[in-house]
């Protein structure tokens, strides 16, 4: 069974457009009842969290109309990070967790993302079953049987009080000046609050959330703004988040940024020698770099790679018993911690190594030299297939053959956007651009 709404990341597309319409929200949230509630009986719930876009009011009313017309009982928690709901749909006991966010895209994009009873992200299966009962006559609850729909008043709060469980006992945060960049998103409140109950001084970016700032010029897409606080404030460390707060960046004491992979490369190394890192390896996608890759080997850490996406980072950790992973974009996955990424955990993992070490961020950020990689993307219309031209695919296997044995290609549509993304890593940078450059205008040729 294949999924056609569904990308990698749920439901995503331009709000008030298909998919992403209230009529749709509606019969996506029936849809999802009804699978839940397959096998009848009483009391299903179902936690809704959003971000801060504008189209989060009109999806969640939506959702909350169709889900409570299968008999599904709603609890809204309003603006909180997706790992929050993921956390809470498994503390509530709840059948169901619903996320209203398109991550790091603008406010003119949402997106919805489900949650099992476990806290996980539904897998590809479960996707195609909701989309075949989409495709079908849903069935109503009777009116006696329709759910009804309360507001969590303190689900940010129990979320804000189980992060600072993750945060080593005995230490603090006095002393360290933080800046944190909250994308104007789901964590503006929450991240900061945390910080500062640690102890940290904080400074605080992109918290002012008007429904239409989310991601603009700040969070983790776009570092600039907070590393421009970090040094106007003599920060020792700064923190960016994507707008549902599943990303992180981190900012040394100059402002520069350290992504995902060097993140994960501290956090392995030191977990390795704690006696912690399950399974004797990290998870990381296929966009990771070659650098990350030699750093573990040299430590004697193995390297698992999946296809893009966070979801199947959790999916290969959870087959293989291992407790770390993540993706180049920030995604960072601790499941001893969390059922998802999140980047506040990750934050604060990273300031814990601070606290404990006494090292500078710019000591801890830069765990390996990369190999120089690049990435283009190329947007394309709907129902293009430019990937699948006779003249793409030559030039991407001649260049495939002229960088083998000095890097590797990697060319893939994205499961969230209309867009081709080519990426390559080369130890030659001259011959890197010239191979990204002819398989993007190969590309553009034909879109």
């Amino acid at each position: 069974m294949t999924r056609k709404l569904f990308g990698t990341d749920g439901v995503r597309g331009r709000a008030n457009t298909y998919p992403m319409t209230a009529e749709m929200a509606l019969r996506l949230g029936a849809a999802a009842g009804r699978f839940f509630r397959r096998d009848g009986g009483s009391a299903h719930r179902v936690v809704i969290g959003k971000d801060t876009r504008l189209s989060g009011y009109m999806l969640e009313n939506a959702l909350t109309a169709g889900l409570t017309s299968t008999g599904m009982n709603v609890l809204l928690l309003g603006p909180v990070p997706t790992p929050a709901v993921g956390f809470l749909t498994r503390s509530m006991r709840a059948d169901l967790g619903v996320m209203i966010s398109a991550s790091h895209n603008p406010h003119q994009d949402n997106g919805i993302k489900f949650f099992g009873p476990d806290g996980f992200k539904l897998s590809d299966e479960a996707e195609a079953e909701i989309e075949a009962l989409l495709e079908g006559e849903i069935q109503l609850a009777q009116a006696a049987n329709i759910g009804r729909a309360r507001r969590i008043e303190d689900g940010r709060g129990r979320y804000q009080e189980f992060v600072k469980t993750t945060f080593p006992a005995g230490l603090r945060l006095d002393g360290l000046k933080v800046v944190i960049d909250c994308a104007n998103g789901a964590a503006y409140r929450a991240a900061p609050e945390v910080l500062w109950e640690l102890g940290a001084t904080v400074v605080p970016v992109g918290v002012s959330p008007n429904g239409t700032n989310i991601n603009d010029r700040c969070g983790s897409t776009h570092t600039q703004t907070a590393a421009e606080a970090v040094v106007a404030h003599g920060a020792d460390v700064g923190i960016c988040l994507d707008g549902d707060a599943d990303r992180v960046m981190i900012l040394d004491e100059a402002g520069r940024v350290a992504d995902g992979d060097q993140i994960m490369a501290m956090m392995a190394s030191r977990w390795a020698m704690d006696g912690k890192l399950r399974g004797g390896a990290l998870v990381a996608t296929v966009m990771s770099n070659l650098g990350l890759e030699r750093f573990l080997t040299g430590q004697g850490i193995g390297l698992e790679r999946t296809a893009v996406g966070d979801r199947y980072v959790v999916e290969r950790m959870r087959a293989g018993g291992f407790n770390l992973g993540g993706e180049q974009s920030g995604h960072i996955v601790m499941t001893d911690y969390a059922t998802t990424g999140d980047g506040l955990i990750a934050g604060l993992q990273f300031l814990a190594e601070m606290a404990r070490t006494g090292h500078k961020a710019s000591a801890l950020v830069r765990q390996f030299d990369t190999v120089p990689q690049m990435l283009k993307n190329v947007r394309f219309a709907a129902g293009k297939t430019p990937l699948e031209q006779a003249s793409v695919q030559a030039v991407i296997a001649a260049n495939t053959a002229r960088i083998a044995g000095k890097g590797r290609i990697l060319i893939r549509k994205s499961g969230t956007e209309p867009l081709i993304r080519v990426m390559a890593e080369c130890e030659d940078e001259g011959m890197l651009v010239q191979v990204v450059d002819e398989i993007v205008g190969a590309v553009e040729a034909v879109v």
